[in-house]
């Protein structure tokens, strides 16, 4: 890998930072990331950074119970890291798991039910529960604490300037994500399209974010319509992504026009949001050169549906029960580590206009597992994607690129599609039935 500091002499070091990230197939792994909102159990308040049943206590506690790392950020306590894991702060408290990267989908099950195992033993002691749900269901986003990170400063003041719902995403949401390696630019590239053109209908499967400030919200995923209004630089779905010829150079340029949001000098963030990097590389700032490790950390302040770092990043995915969790990453690992799962998908769904798409993250953010996306029921198209991954999943196992059979992971799909209700859809359903609107139904339902 590039050395982080060296400063990059022109757009082949940006090439040349992806080239060097190709992997074998024999070496591809699956990280799986998923992000939980924590309250405290006796009020349903938010879990604050500070005090004894504060995060930072309990990362305190994980860290001396389980030999993670410490990191700190000044005097507070911000992440733990250990064997290619980390444990991290989002914005409002949100505790996130980033995920070794594992070969098997039953090493990343085991690793999260480990993980809510662990934290589950700590947590009770200090009276927090942990949510699996794609948004804050009971507080205003007013309401919610805001973690001691510098980072997270600095994109509080620039996102309101862009999106007028940036800081509900920063503080009221939750997801899950998955990271696959890629052999070459065309493979990369045929993940990324493939990725980019059913995110929409497998985002339906997992929609689950149907209530706010203890009401319901209008949206079966109010997630999904949050990205939408958060800065439209950074995210949604990049139509580039879909011509025949893309590939590394493509997404550099679009990376390079993307306003900064800071630069880390001797562990210090630096503002940047008057630069695009492309500027940053052309005239520095503040007498600092552009790094590979600048663009290593801008990449990281980019937020498309899918997104393009040393790995290929899906990101479409409300936080959603554990079972669920350990669905997502065998359901894209069946898609995108087989050819001919691209393949189908591209078949399936690559006809879709830009329009199309846009209309179908509308209407799935509304509607979930009810939607339509370019003139097909989504129920029929999620059906029709986790064949594909199943069928994908078994081809691996054929080619030897598979210690066993993983489609038993798509079980909770399946179920899902049986039932023809997104996890949100179902949620609304007991919510005006059996729970009669009580808040502390819906805390049981979802709790990890």
């Amino acid at each position: 890998m590039q050395e982080s500091s060296l400063p990059i002499e022109g757009n082949g070091d940006l090439v040349e930072y992806f080239v060097d990230a190709e992997t074998p197939v024999g070496d591809w792994r699956v990280g799986t990331e998923h992000e939980k909102i924590g309250i405290y159990a006796d009020t349903h308040a938010r879990v604050t950074y500070d005090g004894p049943c504060g995060i930072g206590a309990l990362l305190e506690r994980v860290a001396a119970v389980d030999g993670w790392e410490r990191v700190l950020e000044g005097p507070n306590l911000i992440a733990l890291k250990k064997g290619g894991a980390s444990i991290t702060l989002e914005p409002g408290g949100q505790l996130e798991l980033s995920g070794a990267p594992l070969r098997d989908t039953r090493e990343t099950c085991a690793e999260f039910n480990d993980h809510v195992k662990l934290l589950q033993s700590i947590s009770d002691d200090m009276g927090i529960l942990w949510l699996g749900i794609g948004h804050d269901p009971i507080h205003h986003v007013d309401q919610t604490p805001k973690m001691p990170k510098a980072r997270y400063d600095i994109m509080r003041g620039y996102l309101p300037t862009r999106g007028d719902l940036s800081l509900h995403m920063m503080h009221s949401t939750a997801t899950v994500q998955a990271n696959y390696d890629y052999a070459s630019e065309a493979d990369m590239a045929s993940k990324m399209r493939a990725a980019m053109a059913c995110t929409t209908p497998l985002s339906a499967l997992f929609a689950n974010g149907p209530l706010a400030q203890g009401k319901e919200n209008g949206f079966v995923s109010r997630r999904l319509h949050i990205w939408r209004d958060t800065d439209p630089d950074r995210c949604g779905i990049l139509e580039f992504v879909f011509e025949p010829d893309f590939g590394y150079r493509d997404y550099i340029e679009w990376a390079l026009d993307i306003p900064m949001f800071f630069i880390v000098r001797d562990h210090q963030y630096l503002p940047a949001t008057r630069l695009t990097f492309r500027n940053f590389m052309q005239n520095g700032l503040d007498g600092h050169r552009a790094t590979i490790g600048d663009w290593d950390t801008h990449l990281t302040t980019l937020f498309p549906e899918i997104r393009l770092k040393r790995i290929v990043e899906v990101r479409g995915t409300d936080a959603v029960s554990r079972e669920m969790i350990c669905a997502l990453p065998a359901l894209w690992k069946g898609i995108l580590y087989d050819a001919g799962a691209r393949d189908a998908v591209w078949s399936l769904v690559g006809g879709a206009s830009a329009h199309d798409r846009d209309d179908g993250l509308v209407d799935v953010a509304r509607r979930g597992l009810a939607a339509d996306f370019a003139g097909r029921p989504v129920l029929e198209l999620a059906r029709e994607l986790v064949a594909i991954s199943e069928a994908g999943l078994t081809a691996m196992i054929a080619r030897g690129e598979a210690d066993g059979s993983e489609t038993g992971f798509l079980d909770p799909l399946h179920a899902v599609i049986e039932r023809g209700l997104s996890p949100g859809e179902q949620t609304l359903e007991s919510w005006r039935g059996e729970w009669n609107g009580s808040m502390d139904s819906l805390i049981a339902s979802a709790k990890y």
